[in-house]
């Protein structure tokens, strides 16, 4: 079931969803070859609870990090450790904080400096893909629809 939320709701719920999209961008800045994936984490949730956020991910499920953080072929939802970033990775960072009880949660793949045009290909593709989804999340349309643009 879907309940309605009300603008005030909607208000604090897109703020949510700023201070996670402001993390992301921090990290992006951060993401090089001789960064740990931990010093990510560590980062990530200084921002957040700097900014009055909480981390959403940590604790949850007893999961203890604030960041996921997947390198290259690695399944989803990896926990930062002191993996070391290398030339030619891609990182994926999935990160989620609350705001006065509303949830903010999203994902980005960044490169790691210079990286195969094979993979910076595999990159422009997914987004492009992505960004077709979102054009059919619209009023009347189906799950289907969304995929199906995907």
């Amino acid at each position: 079931m879907i309940i309605l939320k009300t603008q005030d709701e909607i208000e604090v719920m897109a703020k949510a969803s700023k201070l996670v999209a402001e993390t992301l961008q921090a990290l992006k800045r951060e993401v090089r070859p001789g960064v740990a994936t931990e010093e990510l984490d560590r980062l990530a949730e200084e921002f957040i609870r700097a900014r009055g956020g909480v981390p959403a991910f940590k604790g949850y499920r007893n999961y203890p990090k604030t960041l996921c953080a997947s390198v290259n072929d690695e399944v989803v939802h990896g926990i930062p450790s002191k993996r070391v970033l290398k030339e030619g990775d891609i990182v994926g960072l999935d990160l989620g904080a609350i705001v006065d009880g509303f949830y903010g949660d999203s994902a980005v793949t960044v490169p790691v400096g210079a990286i195969h045009s094979r993979t910076t290909e595999l990159l422009r593709v997914t987004e492009e893909a992505l960004y077709k989804g979102i054009e059919q999340a619209i009023v009347g349309n189906r799950l289907s629809d969304i995929s199906h643009a995907i």
